[in-house]
């Protein structure tokens, strides 16, 4: 019986647990706008839209460079392009905080999400290739997670650093956190074909195979094949709805609890992280989950696609009711189960991309993925502030953002459906010849 090595669980460790602190880190620095909502607003004289699009600027630019950083991924690995992602969107969380004026700050977003982009097709590339198929969706889970967990944590601590010492020298600490940890990537991480692996490790990661397949350089005309595939669109489309209702609430979250509920920044800080907690224990549940279903022998794709339907539908249904109620403990407490039911769909995500693409191809089915959740997700903040500024409420946003995560589930229903990533690799290569 193949066992695996101390040498590959060591690497798995570190693997995980770098990517879950970058991931942390990332989320943080996203989130400082958001908590900053009001100061910001305040000192550069800016209205509910203009803050709306400020909030999407970093995700329009972090959807668009998805496309091409998926691409680069695969053909230059993980250790380079999130090592330099990193060092690049902390250098630009530090200008945030020397910005005068809204078009300033706008290149500092913008700056911010495209080298951002690299960071979840990055996850996804160092999962396909340290991990068996069989043990993917709970690495998955713990990764992805830190999008939860650094919301969580954000605002008691955001909010401390802010009211101790100001908005700005907030975003510069952050970017200076955000250096170290770039530096430690680079100095620790090794892409596996750095690495000489042996028969044993390789057939642990290959299913039972003794050697290594070969390896083969992405071409334009693979990636391009792949928006050729069901897959793939259904997969964009369907995040959109993950994304939009997920960017609703961490960029207006806590601007919706000042504005509709009239709590102040202080309280508001601990508010916003009570749904941030059950999102985070929805992300981490979504990996075991998936793996639950793929022992008991459910096919790889759908035992994603079942959790990410349920997460949707889930989400859309809490939704509604906190748009409704009076209640601001109800409200909390409704925010808080859709958070974990559209978290729980978020982890599903991309656990399905580990599965439904060959190694080679991992980080650009993530990247296509991405590009389809961030530029629908960019609207949320947009949409919302105009809706804010029109209607001096957020129901109608809620509302929008439940339709969408509906339309969503059904998106991932019926049109994705279960292909074996062999099978996915054999159609590519028939279709290029």
């Amino acid at each position: 019986m193949i066992k695996k090595s101390q040498r590959l669980k060591r690497t798995q460790t570190i693997a995980i647990a770098f990517l879950t602190i970058a991931g942390i880190v990332n989320y943080l620095d996203r989130s400082t706008l958001s908590i900053a909502n009001h100061s910001v607003a305040q000192e550069l004289h800016l209205n509910a839209s203009q803050m709306g699009l400020l909030l999407s600027a970093f995700s329009l630019a972090y959807a668009f460079a998805q496309l091409p950083v998926g691409a680069m991924l695969d053909r230059f690995g993980s250790r380079v392009m999130l090592g330099l992602g990193m060092l690049v969107w902390s250098l630009a969380q530090v200008t945030g905080g020397f910005i005068q004026t809204l078009n300033h700050f706008l290149a500092a977003r913008v700056v911010l999400g495209i080298a951002e982009a690299p960071l979840f097709p990055a996850g996804a590339k160092v999962i396909h290739e340290w991990f068996a198929v069989r043990e993917r969706g709970a690495p998955t889970g713990t990764f992805v997670s830190s999008s939860t967990i650094a919301p969580m944590i954000a605002p008691p601590l955001l909010t401390m650093l802010m009211l101790a010492f100001g908005w700005r020298p907030m975003f510069v600490i952050m970017g200076v956190l955000g250096v170290l940890v770039s530096i430690g990537w680079y100095v620790v991480y090794r892409n596996r074909d750095q690495v000489t692996l042996t028969a044993e490790e390789t057939a642990w990661l290959e299913d039972g195979a003794t050697e290594a397949p070969k390896k083969s350089a992405l071409s334009f005309a693979e990636w391009r094949m792949l928006l050729k595939q069901r897959n793939t669109w259904g997969m964009i489309f369907g995040f959109m709805g993950v994304i939009y209702m997920v960017w609703l609430y961490l960029t207006w979250l806590p601007g919706y609890l000042e504005k509709e509920r009239h709590i102040s920044i202080a309280h508001t800080g601990w508010l916003v992280a009570i749904p941030y907690v059950f999102g985070t224990i929805g992300m981490a549940s979504s990996g075991f989950i998936s793996d639950y279903l793929l022992k008991r022998g459910m096919a790889p794709i759908r035992s994603r696609k079942w959790p990410l339907c349920v997460g949707l539908i889930g989400a859309a249904a809490f939704t509604v009711p906190a748009a409704y109620t009076p209640s601001t403990a109800l409200a909390i407490t409704y925010v808080s189960v859709a958070m974990f039911f559209v978290n729980m769909s978020s982890g599903a995500a991309w656990a399905l991309v580990s599965v439904a693409a060959p190694r080679h191809l991992v980080a650009s089915l993530g990247s296509m993925q991405n590009f389809g959740g961030y530029f629908g997700g960019s609207f949320a903040p947009v949409i919302t502030g105009i809706v804010v500024d029109q209607t001096h409420s957020f129901v109608n946003a809620l509302l929008i953002s439940a339709a969408v995560a509906f339309a969503a589930a059904f998106v991932y229903l019926f049109v994705v459906r279960e292909v074996a990533p062999e099978g996915e690799r054999q159609a590519v290569a028939t279709q290029l010849t």
